[in-house]
């Protein structure tokens, strides 16, 4: 089984977060940025990752540290739980609509980190969930897992639909990245033979 557990504690957040690869879909989450577990849960459930999160952060200044620290953990958890990278499929990619707002999230599992992040937000809060806070949650997670991610929001008229579906997408894209392959078991997925 694919898992990790990885414990990060700084002056501004202490977050214990477990990924199983391999899971069903469950998410036990308790952050205290309810909108963040929301869409957690959309990555466990489209992605099949089993997601346990723990995390006490600042957010009695704002939701910025705890949103950020939670990416960065949970790239350093998929780091470390997808291992080698021998026989998956590496790349993986989403389309996913919800009502009008559709997102496209392409992703691969290269070694290397960067974020191409597009999405225009129709407003700048969702509830208390400041929408700027999508963005740094996917560069803490780029940085992290060091994958290489496209994400845009392609349309979208209620900011809610919007976030929902890139995290929907991603969710499914990492999906498809992180499936194996018969043919290519003993294999890394690039002619270099490193990643």
């Amino acid at each position: 089984m694919r898992q990790a557990t990885i414990q990060r504690n700084t002056l501004e957040t202490k977050i214990e977060l477990s990924v199983n690869l391999d899971g069903t879909g469950k998410a036990d989450l308790n952050t205290g940025v309810p909108f963040l577990e929301h869409m957690l849960d959309q990555i466990a459930r489209h992605g099949l990752i089993d997601l346990t999160i723990k995390a006490d952060g600042d957010t009695h200044i704002d939701d910025h540290h705890t949103v950020e620290d939670i990416g960065i953990s949970l790239g350093m958890a998929l780091k470390e739980a997808v291992g080698n990278k021998k026989g998956i499929n590496r790349y993986g990619h989403a389309y996913v609509p919800l009502d009008e707002a559709l997102s496209r999230v392409v992703i691969d599992l290269s070694g290397r980190p960067g974020l191409v992040f597009n999405a225009d937000f129709t407003r700048a809060s969702i509830g208390g969930f400041d929408t700027e806070l999508v963005a740094e949650f996917f560069q803490g997670f780029t940085n992290h897992a060091q994958t290489t991610l496209h994400i845009d929001c392609l349309r979208g008229k209620n900011a809610h639909h919007q976030a929902e579906t890139i995290f929907k997408a991603f969710g499914r894209a990492l999906r498809m990245a992180l499936v194996t392959d018969e043919r290519m078991a003993d294999q890394l997925p690039s002619t270099k033979g490193a990643l």
